[in-house]
């Protein structure tokens, strides 16, 4: 078969030879052949610079035209929520019944999701390291199962209180110091989603004609929420983390709250069935110290516990806990701290412990102090001794009791016997300051007398407070119910300057 002939042959024009190709770059394939083959001038390069120069190529060419979640935060949320829909529209039947079981099944549930998150980085532009996808489905998981961005939180052991300032602000603290993290809501929307998980088990409710609310997690965190119109911030979300561990005295002792002798102090007082007040400001540790008071009473004794949300987690076996009731949507129901302590007036206690007086509350429990429940504890809001008795004054006057003021100064001073003052120090530590006894009245005036007291000498380099506990060598009045009781302290465990 004849060639056909081109077009330039045709014409009768010379054909022309094809040219070689261009010679093209060598391609440099290891570092050692890399040397010998590139021009004089690529020869000055390092093996390990031309090593650098291949990998950065290789990895350019890997994540072209994908979109990296590590540096655009917007995207990784973007992706988490196509994951999240997907999950939700196409889950199976078997799946849903998976998701129900919740914690028990948190294993199978991650599996789940990353097989989710597969189909979606396969049909998307996205791409992840290995540590990334991890990271993924942990964030998912603990969507749908837990408190969402908050959840990490949760779980670290280091951290005390979360402070949530509307979606894009989120405080925690660690060691007494605050310090804001970058972890994120979606929205207002996202938040919200978040404090109804909170609320609905507990029967709660937060809107704009309740715009907020008091409760507890599962593990007995303390929460308070305040949303719009009253927060200016978007949803507010407050967090006191307890311990997952239940603290000891020694615990305190160690953390520099008291010294030995005012433990074994206060372990005297308590099985004397002393009626205690704990004061302080807000996060100097009340709660905390009145759980370790409470690992005192003996297990034979029936307590009964009132709080607003239960947070005291005692040991002992014959604990009724109780705890008040906000109102109904329609604004009746409530149950407040006052009705259930005349209501634990005839449950026959041994020991009524009040998590906390603010108001009314405050006479049913000096009332109840004082008619044959010895051994009673509470605390309230004060920053001294003196001045928690000033409070208690005015709590009783809201209770609407037309009182004398020297009635309601005669009734503190016969129920409390005990005043612990408890301070969150500026390096963010926690003391006892003050160990004070309430020796009666003289005149119209409440007599006090200090037993222990916390002495700060100075503030060291790295601006941590350095002091000592010391005994005021004062001997307390109730030293007959220690006798009456079988307590024996060591001799001279009240000289001036113990400790």
């Amino acid at each position: 078969m004849a060639r056909s002939l081109s077009l330039l042959e045709r014409l009768g024009g010379k054909k022309q030879e094809p040219q070689p190709p261009p010679k093209e770059r060598v391609r440099i394939a290891k570092p050692a052949d890399a040397v010998k083959q590139v021009s004089q001038h690529e020869q000055d390069y390092t093996e390990k610079q031309i090593q650098q120069e291949r990998e950065a190529a290789v990895e350019a060419s890997a994540f072209a035209g994908r979109r990296a979640l590590t540096s655009n935060n917007d995207v990784m949320q973007e992706l988490k929520l196509a994951v999240h829909k997907r999950i939700v529209d196409e889950m199976t039947p078997e799946e849903q019944q998976v998701l129900v079981r919740g914690e028990e099944a948190r294993d199978q549930i991650k599996n789940i999701i990353s097989v989710y998150s597969s189909r979606e980085l396969a049909e998307g532009t996205y791409t992840l390291s290995r540590g990334e996808r991890l990271q993924l489905v942990e964030d998912i998981s603990n969507e749908l199962l837990g408190l969402g961005p908050l959840e990490p939180l949760l779980q670290n052991d280091a951290i005390t209180e979360i402070m949530v300032n509307g979606p894009n602000q989120i405080f925690v603290e660690k060691k007494g110091k605050l310090t804001l993290t970058d972890v994120r809501f979606y929205s207002n929307a996202h938040l919200m989603n978040i404090i109804e998980r909170i609320l609905t088990p507990l029967g709660r409710r937060v809107d704009e004609s309740s715009p907020l609310v008091d409760a507890r997690l599962a593990d007995g965190s303390r929460v308070n929420i305040i949303i719009p119109p009253l927060s200016l911030v978007g949803p507010t979300v407050t967090i006191r983390k307890f311990s997952k561990k239940a603290l000891s005295i020694q615990d305190l002792v160690g953390f520099g709250t008291l010294s030995n002798d005012m433990a074994l102090f206060l372990d005297a007082c308590v099985r004397a069935r002393l009626n205690i007040l704990v004061s302080g400001g807000t996060g100097s540790g009340k709660t905390t110290t009145l759980n370790v008071l409470s690992s005192f009473i003996p297990a034979t004794d029936r307590i009964v516990t009132i709080e607003d949300a239960a947070e005291l987690r005692l040991q002992q076996v014959h604990v009724v806990t109780l705890e008040s009731r906000p109102p109904n949507l329609e604004g009746h129901g409530a149950i407040t701290i006052r009705d259930l302590v005349r209501n634990a007036l005839r449950m026959r206690p041994d020991r009524i412990i009040v998590g906390e007086v603010r108001s009314g509350e405050a006479l049913d429990m000096l009332q109840a102090m004082n008619t044959g429940h010895d051994g009673s504890l509470t605390t309230a809001h004060a920053n001294t001794p003196r001045d928690v008795l000033s409070r208690l004054e005015t709590m009783v006057l809201m209770a609407g009791m037309e009182l004398p003021v020297r009635a309601v100064r005669t009734q503190v001073s016969s129920a409390i016997d005990l005043i612990l003052q408890q301070s969150r120090i500026r390096d963010g530590s926690r003391k006892i300051t003050y160990i004070t006894e309430v020796q009666g009245m003289e005149g119209d005036t409440i007599i006090l007398q200090d037993l222990f007291r916390y002495v700060q000498d100075r503030i060291d380099e790295r601006g941590k407070s350095v002091g000592h506990f010391e005994s005021m060598g004062l001997m307390p009045n109730f030293m007959d119910k220690f006798q009456m009781n079988g307590i024996d302290l060591p001799p001279g465990f009240f000289s001036a300057g113990r400790g």
